[in-house]
C-alpha cells in the first residue's frame, strides 16, 4: 500500500486519531481519565466513543486503562525499589494503596510488595529465557544463511555468547529532545517490528523524503514480560524538520532529552530482545541509577548499516536513568 493511498484511508486516519488517545492516556495516568475529556482528545463523539474504543483496542476503555496503571504500577514497583507502595499507587491513579492492592493481585495473582520482593528472581529467569532463545533462534538463522553467516561469522561469533551483551560498552551521556514523526504497530514484539519497518514505515519516509538521511527510532512502549504480546505498542520513528506536517497514518512527537544510558548494539532481531532483557535485567540494577518515566528506544543514525542477507544492522540502545 502505497503512502498517498495510506494518508487518504479512514482506517488510517481513526488508528492516527485513537493512538492519540492511547498517549494522553499514558501521559496522565495519575489523574482521572474521564471518557468525555478521552473522546475529545480523539475528536469524536462521546456518546459512540466507547463503542469504538472497544471494536478497535479489543477491550473497554475502562479496562485499557486499569490494565496500563496496573502494568506501569508494576514497572516502578520493580524498577523503584526505594519507593513506597502507596506513592507507586497514587502515580498511577489509585486513590489508596488498598484499592491498588486488591486490583493488582486481581490481575498479576500477587500482592505489590511480593512482586517487588520477587524482582530479582523473576528477572533472573527472563533473563535466562532471553539467552536460551536468541541462541535459538541464531542457531536456526545461520542454517537458513549458510554463506551469509560465514561472511558474517566474526560478528556472530560473539552474539552467540550470551555474556557478550553483559560485556557491552554503556556510556552515560545527554540527549537533545527530537521531534519524530511515528507510526504505531500493536501486536508482537521481534521480527513482526522488522518486517512492520521494512514494509510499511521505511517506504512511507522514504516516499516523504525523509530517508536517507534522517536518523530513525524506535519505542518498545511496553515490557514485554508484563503485557501481554498481542498488547505491546511499538512506534517506529524518523527525526523531522519543525516544520513537517504529519498526516494520517502517522502522528508527531516528541523524544524527551536528557540523561540516559547509550550502549551500541550490531546483531539480528533474535539478539536485539536478549541486547534489551541483558542491559534492563543485568546491567542497570548494577549500575546504581534506575528508570524514570521516559520511553526506552533504540537510536538509528543516518549511517546505520543493515544487511538484508543476514539480517544484521546497527543501533544504539538509549535508557533514560536517574539516581537511585
Amino acid at each position: 500500500m502505497t503512502s498517498s493511498v495510506l494518508a487518504r484511508s479512514p482506517a488510517a486516519e481513526y488508528t492516527q486519531r485513537m493512538n492519540r488517545v492511547l498517549d494522553h492516556i499514558d501521559r496522565h495516568l495519575d489523574t482521572p481519565l474521564e471518557l468525555a475529556a478521552l473522546a475529545e482528545v480523539a475528536h469524536f463523539s462521546a456518546f459512540h466513543f466507547h463503542r469504538m474504543f472497544a471494536a478497535w483496542m479489543g477491550e473497554t476503555l475502562g479496562d485499557y486503562v486499569r490494565r496500563r496503571r496496573l502494568e506501569v504500577g508494576a514497572l516502578h514497583l520493580a524498577a523503584n525499589a526505594r519507593v513506597g507502595v502507596l506513592q507507586v499507587a497514587q502515580s498511577v491513579g489509585f486513590g489508596s494503596g488498598e484499592a491498588f492492592a486488591r486490583a493488582f493481585k486481581l490481575h498479576f495473582g500477587c500482592t505489590p510488595t511480593a512482586w517487588r520482593t520477587n524482582t530479582p528472581q523473576r528477572w533472573a529467569q527472563e533473563l535466562q529465557h532471553a539467552r536460551r532463545l536468541a541462541e535459538r533462534n541464531l542457531d536456526q538463522t545461520e542454517g537458513k544463511h549458510d554463506q551469509a553467516a560465514d561472511a558474517a561469522s566474526g560478528d556472530h561469533a560473539g552474539l552467540s555468547n550470551s555474556r557478550e551483551f553483559a560485556l557491552m560498552q554503556v556510556t552515560i551521556t545527554q540527549l537533545p529532545a527530537v521531534r519524530v514523526a511515528y507510526m504505531r504497530h500493536i501486536g508482537p514484539y521481534g521480527l513482526p517490528i522488522n518486517q512492520f519497518w521494512s514494509q510499511t514505515f521505511v517506504p512511507w519516509a522514504s516516499a516523504q523524503g525523509l530517508l536517507p538521511g534522517a536518523s530513525c527510532y524506535g519505542i518498545g512502549q511496553d515490557d514485554p514480560h508484563i503485557t501481554p504480546a498481542a498488547q505491546c505498542r511499538y512506534d517506529a520513528c524518523v527525526a523531522v524538520p519543525d516544520g513537517f506536517v504529519a498526516k494520517s497514518p502517522t502522528s508527531i512527537t516528541t523524544l524527551p532529552g536528557g540523561r540516559y544510558a547509550v550502549a551500541s548494539f550490531k546483531g539480528a532481531v533474535p539478539q536485539l530482545t536478549l541486547a534489551w532483557t541483558e542491559l534492563l535485567r543485568d546491567w542497570l540494577p548494577a549500575s546504581g541509577m534506575q528508570l524514570d518515566g521516559r520511553p526506552v528506544f533504540e537510536h538509528m543514525p543516518p549511517d546505520t548499516h543493515y544487511d538484508s542477507a543476514t539480517g544484521v544492522f546497527s543501533c544504539e540502545l538509549c535508557v533514560p536513568v536517574k539516581a537511585l
